[in-house]
């Protein structure tokens, strides 16, 4: 089978299956799409993880790239957004678990209701059931980090481990956390609402 003309009028569907298209889209496109994403700021391992992130949500739902006018185009832009994204998490995630254990001991607390401590109560056990997901290695990580306080660095030499192979761990341990944490509130809120 030969190439597609991919910068002029898209093939559609029916010339291709939707994971074959995607797939030579991406290969013509790749570097493309990464400057895309990288414009944002990222660093060039997050442009990457952005670009991969891309495929694999589109690849879950190939019949997203029926009918678009200019692949390249719905490409790039989908990267950029999944960077603005990554931002958005990546900040939400540093002021959630930014701190130490004593700061957050120290915040007064507002007499909750047991309707609230119930939920706060749930979190928890999605919190430690999220930890208790994580591959070995990350979870160690994500331990020595988080209740030990050790630097990235000392973690990186206690495990024998290279400092970015740390801070990925620890990217994608909070992320883990993260998406569990608010698959549970999207699961609290649609209840309550439902009550």
């Amino acid at each position: 089978m030969t190439m597609p003309n991919l910068s002029g009028t898209v093939p559609s569907l029916g010339d291709f299956d939707g994971n074959e298209l995607l797939n030579r889209a991406i290969v013509a496109y790749y570097d493309d799409i990464a400057a895309a994403a990288g414009r944002s700021g990222h660093s060039r391992s997050a442009t990457l993880d952005i670009v991969h992130d891309l495929y694999l949500k589109l690849s879950a739902r190939p019949e997203i790239l029926r009918d678009k006018r200019s692949l390249k185009s719905y490409l790039c832009q989908a990267a950029v957004n999944l960077g603005i994204d990554r931002f958005r998490k990546e900040s939400f995630e540093a002021r959630l678990f930014s701190g130490t254990e004593e700061e957050a001991q120290a915040v007064p607390a507002d007499n909750a209701s047991p309707d609230r401590a119930l939920e706060i109560e749930a979190r928890i056990v999605v919190l430690r059931d999220a930890i208790a997901q994580l591959p070995a290695r990350r979870r160690a990580v994500f331990i020595l980090h988080r209740l030990h306080q050790l630097s990235q660095d000392e973690i990186a030499m206690k495990l024998n481990i290279s400092r970015n192979m740390v801070d990925r761990h620890l990217r994608r341990a909070f992320a883990h956390c993260l998406d569990r944490l608010m698959g549970a509130e999207m699961e609290l809120s649609t209840w309550s609402w439902s009550r």
